[in-house]
Parts: C-alpha cells; sequence; structure tokens
C-alpha cells in the first residue's frame, strides 16, 4: 500500500528514515558481532578443554559452528523482524531518532536476555516428542534441528521483505509441531502423536488470546486515559519533526524500554532453547549435564532418587520380565496413556540415574561415555514425572511430594543454560534490531490506522505489550511481540476513531493464518529431506 494514505498534515510529521546515522554505528556493529562470536568460540573452547575428553575428529566441531552460526543468525532475524515493532511509536513520535532508538532499543534486549529465566526456552522444547530429544546426538537430531533453523528463518525473512509484521514465536512453534508431525509419520505412527498437544495447546492459546488482549487493553487504555488525562497534547498527532513536550517523550521511552527488554526477555530464549539442543546433540561430554551442581548436592539427589524409586515399586511390582523402560517411557509420553508398566519403568530410570551420580560423586566426574545416557535417563524421567501430574494419576501425597522435588533436582541437572549461551543470543538479537528495521516501522506506524500515531496511542499500545509480554515470560509462554503490539496499535485507532486501513489488517491476518501451517509444512519437509540425506 502506499505511503500516501496518511493525510498531508500528518505525512509532514513523518520520520525521516533516510537521515545518517552515527559514524560510530557501522563500527560499533562490527566490533560487537566480532566480538561475540570470539567469545563463543573461546567459552567453547574451555568448556571442551575442561572435560579432557580426545579430540578424534574434527567433524563435530564443524556441525557444531555452523548450527550456532544458523541459530545466531535466527536470533538476528528475530531482532530486526520483531523489534522493530517496539521502536515504531518513538520513532513516528520523534521521541527518538531512528538511529538512537534502534540502538537503545537493541540494548534493552541485550539486558532482557541475559536476566531471562529460561523457563519459556525449555517450554519451546518440550514440544517437540521425547525420542526426538533423547537422539540430539545423532542423525535424526541434527536433521530437527537444521529443520527447524532454516524454516524459521525463510518464513521470517520472505514476511519481513513484504513488511508484514508476521510472528517469529509463531513460526518457530509451527516449525517444531512440522517436524514432531513428520517424524512420526516417518516412524509409521500418526503424526498427532509425534508432539506434545497438551503443551502446544497452552502455547496456542496464548499465541491465540495475546493479540486479543492487545487489541482490547491498549483501545480501553486510551478510552481511559481520555476520561482522566484531559491534556490535549497527548492526543495529537506530531505536525513536525519536533520531539514531544519532556513528560510525554519520557513516557513513550518508558514504554518502548519496557517492550524492547520484555521482547528480549521472551524472545531470546527461544533460541537458547535451540542453541542449548545443538550443544547437547554435538557436545554430549561437556553440556548434556549441568557440571556447576555442587557436589554436596548430589548425595541428596542419589538418596531422593532411591527413595522415590522405592515407593513407585510398592504401588506397581516390577512384572518377572519387563519391557525395556526407555520404551515404556517414551511410549508414555508420547501417548500420555498410563498402563501397569509405566511406574516400574520410572523407578528402574531414577535407580539406575542415581546410581551413576552416587558412583561418580558429582556430575563433573561422570565419564564421557556414561554421560549421554545418564542424561537422557534424566530427563525422561523428569517428562514422565510431568506426565503423570498431567494425567492426574492418583498417587500417595507423600510420593507426589517426592515425585516432584526428584523432578526440580533432574531440572536442574539437565536444564540449564551457561551464561555464554545467554550472551551470545543477546548480542545475536541485539544486532538484529540495529538492521532492517524500517520495513515494519512503516508498517505498524503508517499503515494499520488512517491517521498519524498520536503520543497517547502510542503510549497505550506499548504499555500493554510490555505487561502482555512480561506476564506471558511469568508464566512461561512465548507470545508474539509483534501480534501484541500492532494488535495494541489497531485497537487505539479504533477507540479513537480513527479508522483503520483494512487491506493491511487484512495482510496481516492472513501472515498469521498461514504462518503455522507454512511452517508446519516447511520444517517437515526440510526434515524429511535432511534424514534421507
Amino acid at each position: 500500500m502506499s505511503e500516501n494514505s496518511l493525510s498531508s498534515s500528518s505525512a509532514q510529521g513523518r520520520p525521516d528514515f533516510n537521515g545518517k546515522g552515527s559514524r560510530f554505528s557501522k563500527p560499533l556493529f562490527f566490533i560487537l558481532l566480532i566480538a561475540g562470536l570470539a567469545f563463543a568460540g573461546l567459552n567453547l573452547v574451555n568448556d571442551v578443554e575442561e572435560t579432557n575428553m580426545p579430540v578424534t575428529s574434527y567433524l563435530p566441531f564443524f556441525l557444531l559452528g555452523l548450527a550456532l552460526l544458523i541459530a545466531l543468525g535466527f536470533e538476528f532475524v528475530n531482532g530486526f523482524h520483531d523489534t522493530a515493532n517496539a521502536v515504531a511509536t518513538v520513532i513516528y513520535t520523534h521521541s527518538l531518532t531512528p538511529g538512537v532508538a534502534v540502538v537503545w532499543s537493541g540494548f534493552c534486549n541485550f539486558m532482557g536476555v541475559l536476566l531471562s529465566s529460561g523457563v519459556v526456552a525449555f517450554g519451546i522444547i518440550s514440544l517437540l516428542p521425547a525420542e526426538l530429544i533423547l537422539q540430539a546426538s545423532s542423525g535424526n537430531g541434527f536433521a530437527m534441528v537444521y529443520a527447524l533453523l532454516f524454516s524459521a528463518i525463510i518464513w521470517n525473512l520472505g514476511t519481513w521483505y513484504f513488511g508484514l509484521p508476521s510472528s517469529s514465536s509463531h513460526t518457530l512453534i509451527g516449525s517444531i509441531i512440522g517436524v514432531g508431525v513428520a517424524n512420526a509419520m516417518l516412524h509409521g505412527r500418526s503424526g498427532l502423536s509425534g508432539v506434545d498437544w497438551d503443551q502446544a495447546l497452552k502455547v496456542g492459546y496464548a499465541l491465540l488470546l495475546s493479540p486479543v488482549v492487545g487489541f482490547v487493553c491498549a483501545g480501553l487504555l486510551l478510552w481511559v486515559m481520555k476520561m482522566f488525562i484531559r491534556n490535549r497534547q497527548l492526543y495529537q498527532a506530531p505536525k513536525s519533526d519536533q520531539p514531544p513536550p519532556v513528560w510525554i517523550r519520557g513516557l513513550l521511552i518508558l514504554t518502548c524500554t519496557g517492550v524492547s527488554f520484555a521482547h528480549g526477555s521472551n524472545d531470546g530464549q527461544k533460541g537458547m532453547g535451540l542453541i542449548m539442543l545443538i550443544l547437547v546433540g554435538t557436545m554430549p561430554i561437556a553440556y548434556a549435564l549441568n557440571r556447576s551442581l555442587p557436589a554436596d548436592q548430589v548425595p541428596r539427589v542419589a538418596a531422593l532418587t532411591e527413595v522415590t524409586a522405592h515407593q513407585l515399586l510398592q504401588l506397581q511390582p516390577a512384572t518377572a520380565h519387563p519391557p525395556a523402560a526407555r520404551d515404556v517411557l517414551t511410549g508414555f509420553v508420547g501417548s500420555n496413556q498410563m498402563n501397569a508398566e509405566v511406574l516400574p519403568a520410572l523407578a528402574r530410570t531414577l535407580n539406575e540415574a542415581g546410581d551413576q551420580i552416587r558412583r561418580y560423586g558429582s556430575m563433573d566426574n561422570i565419564p564421557a561415555q556414561a554421560v549421554t545416557n545418564t542424561r537422557n535417563q534424566m530427563y525422561l524421567a523428569s517428562e514422565s514425572i510431568k506426565h503423570l501430574q498431567t494425567a492426574k494419576v492418583t498417587l500417595p501425597q507423600e510420593t507426589e511430594r517426592n515425585l516432584k522435588a526428584v523432578k526440580t533436582e533432574l531440572d536442574s541437572a539437565t536444564r540449564f543454560i551457561p551464561m555464554w549461551v545467554k550472551v551470545v543470543v543477546a548480542i545475536a538479537l541485539g544486532l538484529g534490531t540495529m538492521v532492517g528495521w524500517r520495513r515494519i516501522v512503516v508498517t505498524v506506524g503508517e499503515r494499520i490506522g488512517k491517521t498519524h500515531l498520536s503520543y497517547a496511542q502510542g503510549a497505550s499500545a506499548e504499555l500493554v505489550a510490555m505487561m502482555t509480554i512480561g506476564a506471558a515470560d511469568g508464566f512461561g509462554l512465548p507470545v508474539s511481540t509483534t501480534h501484541v503490539l500492532s494488535s495494541g496499535v489497531a485497537g487505539t485507532m479504533a477507540a479513537n476513531r480513527s479508522g483503520l486501513q483494512f487491506s493491511t489488517l487484512r495482510n496481516l491476518a492472513v501472515a498469521w493464518v498461514l504462518t503455522l501451517p507454512v511452517s508446519i509444512l516447511l520444517s517437515a519437509l526440510l526434515y524429511w529431506v535432511f534424514i534421507h540425506f
């Protein structure tokens, strides 16, 4: 759509996208890029050296480096695709110049990633079938990771090229579902068995409801502001390139800061989860288990697993010739169907994991050849306990309490994110914010409503986006910065009776509807191709 859709008076207040940036911006960009890559490389080398693992082949290092670059590329694209939404309001209200806005937003994204909890990262990864995660170091594991990354990047770049604020979260989740469905079908099962649908539904509800929350709450907030704040200046669109009054400018910069920080905290975790999958798959000796766990914690964990396993066997004794515990638990996690073999299989798995850590005294002492198996036992036991809880299996209160404690300990050993991973993801997301933002900014600032964005509209949309994303992060759910903020802008236009450009909204809706099926099909096809290489 033409940018002349705005009235001529509003168009006079259009930001200058052609102005020269700071002469320090390009050198700063490349310095941070080189520093980030060097920092990642040094930490990788140090982590591998600390394991005292003899290097017999450089192929794993090549595959690791390639996968890490692609994963960081996904976060880089995420930066200029999604974070452009956060800077649109401060740019279109002239609160900050485009150059300053994107650098500041990049820094806030950086801090959001560093201070994130990691809960969202493993919530995304748990959508994948347990059998694929257990095979992270096999050819199937590499095919999974590359299919996820390539499908997400391809769709993100395509929608960015056409200036459509589609969601990186939506794309990644669709890619994960596609891989899970394809994996199940390749093994002769129904595609529906390839995904943890309980977790997928939770994520789906968050993605579906968050734009509605953005639209309704941003519109209501603008209406409430008009009722109680009578300053007319707040509801006017910029009539020139002059910045707004100091207090309005401060409010808009604050909301931009909050949205950028929340975006980093939520979206940055998706890249962390993918990178941890890559690290576990290529370098299990260094990253399969959390080697920083204190040694004095090990005896307690070993004793807890032994006691819990004994309680489970009292509830359901093992048969004379039980099937393989891994097969039983993998089937239970995949189907969520309880049977008489589940509790004995979980007890055996807990006993074996406890024996391993008791024998070696600490995570750091577990030998290379045993690390992957121990990690898989811990991960599968944790997932089985989670599914016992969601399946509402009735157990004695003390057993339930011990299972919950065991799960916490197992998760601390297998679900961790080294600080250097957070740093390099933060750098990739922050640097991505500094480039390629113009297309999305123009769509949000000019092509959603029929009038120029006012100060109050920008503040309302960003306040709601900041709180919605922050709340989702607290619950460990991924949401789309793009969808929340774009719908918030549309909500303020509707509340202000400014009129909506329905052609743009139609395009956004089409992108929203197509993202999931296209990313599912694309990742499934890529997974099939990579599997047959």
